[in-house]
């Protein structure tokens, strides 16, 4: 049976632990600090790359392509027009136009006995000296070998290439042709035939290039990049850190939290059982729209701009926070809450949309905890491991990172198949475990307007895992996460015990009555779970 209508009263806040209202001034510090740490690591992306492509160049190299194999039944190989701008050198010379860029063409004949001619010459005079001539416009329809669609029909033959006095630059020979061009104003086309002007040609093109200023400009981005960096990555951090204490204000003190008592109730069976720190809840609302959930993806919108950012804002903030960890054993806690705030809000939107479609009911803009039907909350630690913090995010995290694979990310594959110089590549995609599920949910909905209530179990229960997961390849927890699929919508508890879970230290319990056994919303009206 579909679960009751839930409601959820506003929780009364404590005298010692009462969230303060969020400071705007905090969200402009995250926000811009965090548009100037990515503008910073752009940069910095950047000029790696371009001092790397500089370094490439040293010596008089040229930056290369790969070559590709051209081909047509034709008289020639055609590249498309070249226009360039770069002003009247006798009239108004351009700074530093030789160090601009040179531009580098390579071809080499598929026989080796035939010779081939390589010219770049204006694109009027190669349209009259082409004019009636059938060839071919370089493009992937040369490369595959079928040049139907970029075949240009004609009846009249050429005359020999190294005849003509138009071009601008030109080699011919057997074996490999080079031309080394510099940047002239007009309009210039590439042409490739055999010398002796016959047909088919078949060559191999290889395009390069080199420019003086790749340097400078490294420079530049590297200097820009590390301004960006020591400019947003302070603000971002202390944004995070005000909105973590706008969400828990107070400061747990040293020596205390839940990190040593959640290692575990005994069982039914008399067995220690670990009790997951992370706690996710996610309770079905009845009379869920059958329609709406073909429109969530565009009422998210807004969350997902604004999650965006904070997932950004949470990478930063989780090396910073790896850092405290590694040298003093403790996470910072504003920086821990606002880390809670944000798998908070993404659980919310979540539960709101596709990954469990659980609620109708928009998900409010906050870190905080909120009157809603979905909620995480993750324990404060009291200790941390210094050493795992460098290892249990990448590498002890990757049994559960493949099972998550399956279960809640999407599946590629790719295939390649090559005959002979061709190849091609196929790209499928298939949907996840969790997608499917809500998949199938949904069209249920539509037709009968019931979730039912064992495949929603299921699906919160893989939302479960994956947070659980998430808390500790954010570094929020050293416990191991457990290999479960604990279904329903309330953790589940040791047979016969009181819940060991405890919010963080900058709450008291008391301040929380619906946090005390028997007092929360999963015992009030209404809160059944939906796998009974």
């Amino acid at each position: 049976m579909n679960a009751h209508p839930v409601t959820h009263p506003p929780r009364p806040a404590g005298r010692h632990g009462a969230p303060r209202r969020t400071r705007p001034g905090q969200w402009v510090l995250l926000v811009l600090g965090a548009v100037l740490t990515a503008l910073g690591l752009g940069a910095l992306v950047s000029g790696l790359v371009l001092a790397g492509a500089a370094a490439a160049q040293q010596d008089g190299r040229f930056l290369t392509t790969s070559p590709d194999r051209h081909q047509t039944i034709t008289y020639a190989l055609v590249g498309p027009p070249a226009v360039l701008d770069v002003g009247d050198a006798q009239i108004s010379p351009v700074p530093f136009l030789d160090q601009l860029g040179r531009v580098q063409v390579r071809v080499t004949a598929a026989d080796p006995e035939q010779e081939i001619f390589v010219g770049v010459a204006g694109t009027g005079d190669v349209d009259r000296y082409l004019d009636g001539v059938a060839h071919a416009e370089l493009g992937r329809a040369t490369e595959s070998g079928d040049d139907t669609a970029s075949r240009v029909p004609g009846e009249r033959v050429p005359d020999r290439p190294g005849n003509q006095t138009f071009w601008a630059d030109s080699d011919q020979g057997t074996g490999t042709r080079e031309l080394t061009l510099d940047l002239r104003s007009g309009s210039w086309t590439l042409v490739v035939m055999n010398a002796d002007a016959t047909r088919p040609v078949w060559a191999d093109l290889q395009l390069g290039a080199r420019s003086e200023l790749l340097g400078p400009l490294a420079g530049g981005q590297l200097v820009g990049g590390l301004v960006g960096l020591v400019l947003g990555v302070p603000l971002l951090l202390l944004g995070a850190a005000g909105l973590g204490r706008d969400i828990d204000p107070r400061t747990p003190p040293r020596g205390t939290g839940p990190g040593a008592a959640l290692a575990g109730a005994p069982a039914r069976d008399g067995t220690p059982r670990q009790v997951s720190p992370v706690r996710l809840t996610g309770f079905l609302d009845a009379g869920l729209s059958r329609w709406l959930w073909l429109v969530k993806w565009l009422l998210v919108i807004p969350h997902l701009i604004v999650l965006a950012v904070l997932w950004f804002a949470l990478g930063v903030t989780t090396v910073a926070a790896g850092v405290a960890v590694l040298f003093t054993g403790r996470y910072p806690p504003s920086w821990f809450s606002f880390c809670v705030g944000v798998l908070r809000w993404s659980w919310r939107v979540g539960f709101y949309s596709y990954s469990a479609l659980g609620t109708d009911r928009y998900p409010p803009f906050t870190l905080a905890r909120a009157d809603h039907p979905a909620e995480l909350e993750v324990a404060y630690p009291e200790r941390l491991s210094r050493g795992l913090v460098l290892v249990k995010w990448w590498l002890l995290a990757i049994p559960h990172l493949l099972i998550l694979g399956v279960l809640a990310g999407g599946g590629s594959t790719w295939s390649t198949t090559r005959s002979g110089d061709d190849g091609t590549t196929t790209t499928s995609w298939g949907p996840s475990l969790l997608g499917l599920l809500v998949l199938v949910a949904a069209v249920i909905l539509l037709f009968t307007g019931r979730y039912r209530p064992e495949l929603f179990a299921l699906v919160v229960g893989i939302n479960r895992w994956v947070n659980r997961v998430l808390a500790y390849v954010l570094l929020m927890r050293d416990e191991y996460p457990p290999f479960r699929l604990d279904q329903g919508p309330v953790e589940p508890q040791p047979h016969g015990t009181a819940a060991p879970w405890a919010p963080p230290p900058q709450h008291r319990p008391e301040d929380r009555p619906d946090d005390r056994p028997g007092e929360g919303p999963e015992h009030g009206p209404g809160r059944q779970d939906p796998a009974r």
